[in-house]
């Protein structure tokens, strides 16, 4: 009796030593928050936000900073520098003034009295008219320079309308426009500038765009043979419906195929017909991001679809995503520090490269407050960054990096595949990460093998 007992207990032990070990459980969709908790969330950071202006507007040399918003016409700082809910006042104005020792004043000069405005800005119960705040404030400060989104590379920095310029230019009086500059440096501090209460709001954002994408490439929406392109984004859309969220950029879907000449567009594979249907043996892409709480995302993977029998990719095929993998590690391991250059960086990395005899590109863009951010870029057009005539071509790319900020990493490769007769293909990878003293981060696990669709 004793024996049996000792043998069952050692038959126990061995079934808990050797069973197979718990299968890691699957990410869980996160929980988005619903339009009014948004709001509040936004109008905390909105507070540490504007806590920084002043000493960004001195360290650009700015006096005075103007914001314009025009009814059905939004301009697109409007909801990072002011309550982000809804204006339609015919011009909503939001002034930020260094009146020296005081420190910095808020005034917002609109055409109603707004509950929420007032709690940022001074804002009269009665206001007066805009016309009359506007020459009263340039009569009591006479800033030098008037910071206006005037003049900017990107549309965030070229924002201000002819219109509104003029009406600002009339009623400041001739002698205030005669102080008007471009706001572009600030802008570009205050929203690459990111804030540490931001970060889990993003991360779960990164999530919401990695699991959507998952999910469309797997059967769950791919059945090959039968699927088009053109499903699977009106799949995406229907998914943006579901949960809560909208997108700055209508997701895109690329193919390769085995003795399919590759397309090019603008340099790039081209982006797929709505009525390509996927097949097995194909290399599918996609190109797809989300916006939610004032932030975007940007997201590049790609699946192979088994031909029948095969259980998974070709090694040809798995070579090119690790050349991929390689290029990543070296931007943003080896050569990304802050205080760099978006050119340096990139320089850096294309030698490493070279080295290794990997063919490759690099497109990657700040990324955050808007999908294509201001901020250092680091790209192909960093090969180039002066002219004939020494003026910067990409002015991002010389610019610093700047820690704490994001970056849509986002690269490819091109290697030649021997199962598919020496032909080359394309690895593009997209992954939005944050800098640290050590390199870029990834919110998220980048891929390091293709998702696979069956196709029986």
């Amino acid at each position: 009796m004793k024996f049996r007992k000792w043998m069952w207990g050692t038959v126990a032990c061995l079934v808990l030593v050797f069973a197979a070990p718990a299968e890691k459980p699957k990410q869980k969709m996160p929980q988005l928050l619903p339009w009014s908790q948004q709001i509040a969330v936004r109008e905390g950071w909105l507070l540490k936000r504007q806590s920084m202006i002043l000493d960004m507007m001195r360290r650009h040399n700015v006096d005075m900073w103007i914001i314009v918003n025009e009814e059905f016409h939004n301009d697109p700082l409007t909801e990072y520098v002011a309550p982000p809910r809804v204006y339609t006042g015919g011009r909503d104005i939001f002034v930020f003034v260094d009146t020296g020792e005081k420190g910095l004043r808020k005034i917002a000069v609109t055409g109603y009295s707004e509950e929420s405005v007032q709690r940022f800005f001074e804002s009269q119960d009665d206001p007066a008219p805009a016309d009359k705040q506007l020459k009263m404030l340039w009569d009591t400060y006479h800033p030098a320079h008037i910071a206006l989104a005037i003049d900017g590379r990107r549309g965030v920095t070229r924002s201000l309308t002819k219109s509104s310029y003029d009406y600002l230019a009339e009623k400041m009086g001739a002698e205030a426009a005669q102080h008007f500059v471009p706001a572009q440096d600030l802008l570009t501090e205050y929203l690459e500038t990111r804030l540490p209460e931001e970060f889990d709001t993003y991360n779960q954002m990164v999530i919401v765009t990695d699991l959507l994408t998952k999910r469309a490439l797997s059967n769950e929406v791919i059945t090959p043979g039968k699927t088009t392109v053109g499903d699977v984004r009106r799949w995406f859309y229907d998914q943006l419906w579901e949960n809560r969220v909208t997108t700055w950029f209508q997701p895109d879907l690329r193919v390769q195929r085995k003795g399919m000449d590759s397309s090019k567009s603008r340099g790039f594979l081209a982006v797929a017909k709505e009525d390509t249907v996927i097949l097995p043996g194909d290399l599918v892409h996609i190109d797809f991001g989300i916006t939610y709480m004032g932030f975007n995302t940007d997201w590049q993977k790609m699946a192979y679809v088994l031909l029948p029998g095969e259980k998974e990719a070709p090694a040809g095929l798995k070579q090119a995503m690790k050349n991929t993998n390689d290029l990543q590690d070296a931007m943003i391991l080896r050569a990304a520090r802050p205080g760099r250059t978006g050119g340096e960086v990139y320089k850096l990395t294309m030698e490493e490269m070279q080295q290794k005899g990997i063919t490759a590109m690099i497109y990657s863009h700040p990324i955050g407050n808007q999908g294509h951010g201001l901020g250092a870029s680091i790209d192909f057009r960093a090969a180039q960054t002066v002219n004939p005539t020494h003026e910067a071509v990409n002015a991002s790319a010389a610019q610093t990096l700047r820690q704490g900020a994001y970056l849509s990493v986002e690269l490819n490769t091109q290697t030649a595949i021997p199962e598919w007769g020496g032909q080359k293909i394309y690895v593009m990878e997209e992954d939005d990460a944050y800098l640290t003293d050590d390199g870029y981060r990834f919110f998220q696990p980048r891929q390091e093998a293709f998702y696979l669709i069956r196709s029986n």
